[in-house]
């Protein structure tokens, strides 16, 4: 970081100033509003203006863009008299892989009726994390095993008296409720649901490959993004020596693709009908797949930056804020020829919100109770890899964590009345985020498309993976001076035209981070209530994650 980026944070942090320290407590800190005047959009503005610059090229993971970003974020907590979260340091090292494919990849399959080979990037998209060069599975028998599930608390498994060690599973993304209202949650997508899952599973289940049929809606993606996503270099946490298995290969397939493989089976689509209905049995297919994958592997370490402020009475309980400060770095250029994806919104601006509530709680005449811990995590982008790892291997004990609260891009286009999230019913923070919000005259609006399991798609996935309640909030739409029509459009136009785009930048001109501020105050008050008393916030009935939060209440006591 040059001398003049460490000058602005600190004037910012310093000029911003401690101005919450002279406010009373008329009511218990943890019901009060002490702190939250201290948040101020102009230092805001100025620490998402400096980390989406061109000069942090982007924030790609190893690259001179990660240098700079960790040293200004862990200079910035410094400066505001945060200690260091990892003993004597602000960081965490992640041990990652970047596999690079070398070569096209090869896909063929054999059946009575004759061969064919299908086409990379037009067929298929496959990839490892399996640090291997070359990766070749031969002629493996193909199993059809309908959503690839095993949830027992559903009565569903789709890998019953099944044995698909060394085979190629072939499974259809999303869970049964997109199909029918009344299996799992309905139209609120499960873990089951997510394409990770099923990977994990047909780990589990000692599979050699596995491969997603795509179906646009309900992906809730087309395949262009698969490509997009899968392509090329990837990230992967570095695993070598942890002995857990892996697929050697893992991927997509198009619909029609899927298709062909069920015809050349001998079967045809309506065994993609009968999959999505209870007692579904899976199917062998009569044919044979080979693939392989030649790759270019480069270990390194990435680092999460970590900050902390020592609780006064309940040192050993945390509540982590949470962040990613990566993005997707210096890739192709679009129709202007820039070719530096900022990640302005996405995601430094959450990134600078850690700074600002931390300011906040710094700046409250009384030191939180339980001890407030603020984590930029990294690689987010490349699969929620920096919060997987913390999650691996936490500097402070899940057990003892009361909550989770992520930030992943803010409102930039001014006040809305209300704010939402993903993951309906999942934890009594949604209960807390409610409250708050009402009491600022605000309200909670539904989850847009709850189907497209964007509860999974965020880094507090992984601390509730672990048991840990979480929750991020998202910007409204319901504009309090245009209405829901204007702040969808907006919405809208960041996705279509920004998102994951170049164009991602900064813009003092057009954005407008008011209404951003007052949803980064909701998450302050909820995690300053949860900071000031002794209350765990918990699961509720139906959650996935419910039962590991149990286990370790238990062992709590």
């Amino acid at each position: 970081m040059t001398n003049s980026f460490l000058r602005v944070a600190v004037v910012f942090i310093l000029a911003a100033g401690m101005t919450g320290c002279g406010q009373s407590g008329g009511s218990s800190a943890a019901d009060s509003d002490e702190g939250l005047s201290a948040l101020n959009k102009d230092s805001l503005a100025a620490h998402i203006q400096i980390l989406a610059s061109d000069s942090f090229q982007g924030r790609r993971p190893f690259t001179s863009g990660e240098t700079r970003t960790v040293d200004y974020l862990s200079r910035a907590f410094a400066a505001l008299g945060l200690e260091p979260g990892n003993g004597a340091a602000y960081t965490q090292d992640v041990p990652m892989v970047e596999i690079s494919p070398a070569g096209t990849p090869v896909m063929k399959v054999q059946s009575a009726k004759g061969s064919f080979d299908l086409k990379s990037m037009n067929d298929f998209v496959i990839w490892t994390e399996r640090p291997d060069s070359s990766i070749t599975i031969d002629k493996t028998d193909v199993v059809f095993a309908g959503f690839g599930i095993v949830a027992p608390e559903y009565n569903w498994n789709d890998y019953a008296g099944l044995d698909v060690k060394g085979k190629t599973v072939v499974v259809m993304v999303n869970d049964p409720g997109y199909y029918d209202s009344t299996l799992f949650k309905g139209h609120t997508m499960t873990y089951y649901g997510r394409w990770t899952y099923k990977y994990e599973e047909a780990a589990r289940q000692g599979a050699a490959a596995c491969l997603i049929i795509h179906n646009t809606g309900a992906a809730s993606y087309p395949f262009q993004v698969v490509k997009s996503s899968n392509g090329g270099v990837k990230l992967h946490l570095d695993t070598r020596g942890n002995g857990q298995y892996q697929l050697a290969l893992q991927g997509w397939i198009t619909e029609e693709t899927g298709k062909k493989l069920l015809t050349t089976a001998g079967k045809d689509s309506s065994l993609l009908t009968a999959a999505k209905q209870k007692g579904f049995k899976p199917r062998p297919l009569d044919i044979k797949l080979t693939a392989a994958l030649k790759v270019h592997e480069v270990y390194n370490k990435s680092h999460n930056v970590i900050a902390k402020i020592t609780g006064s009475r309940r040192p050993d309980e945390y509540i982590i804020y949470s962040a990613h400060w990566d993005h997707l770095g210096i890739g192709q250029p679009d129709g202007k020829g820039d070719s530096i994806y900022n990640g302005a919104a996405d995601n430094a601006s959450g990134t600078a919100a850690l700074l600002e509530i931390a300011r906040a709680f710094k700046n409250i005449p009384e030191k939180p109770e339980r001890t407030v811990i603020f984590l930029a995590v990294t690689a987010e982008e490349q699969g929620l890899l920096g919060s997987a790892y913390y999650a691996q291997h936490p500097i402070y004990p899940l057990g003892r964590t009361v909550a989770n609260l992520n930030i992943d891009v803010l409102n930039t286009y001014g006040p809305t009345k209300d704010i939402t999230y993903s993951g309906k019913g999942q934890s009594e923070l949604e209960d807390l985020l409610t409250d708050e919000a009402k009491a600022k005259g605000r309200y909670v609006a539904p989850e847009d498309h709850p189907e497209a399991g964007h509860y999974f798609r965020s880094d507090h996935f992984n601390f509730a993976r672990a048991g840990v309640p979480s929750l991020t909030a998202d910007g409204g739409i319901d504009d309090v001076s245009k209405g829901k029509e204007y702040g969808k459009q907006k919405h809208d136009e960041y996705t279509a035209q920004h998102y994951h785009q170049p164009s991602d930048e900064y813009d003092a001109k057009t954005w407008d981070l008011s209404g951003g501020l007052q949803d980064i105050g909701l998450v302050y008050l909820i995690g300053k209530k949860l900071a000031f008393n002794n209350s765990w916030p918990q699961w509720k009935a139906g959650s996935e994650f419910k039962a590991i939060r149990d286990q370790s209440a238990q062992e709590r006591k």
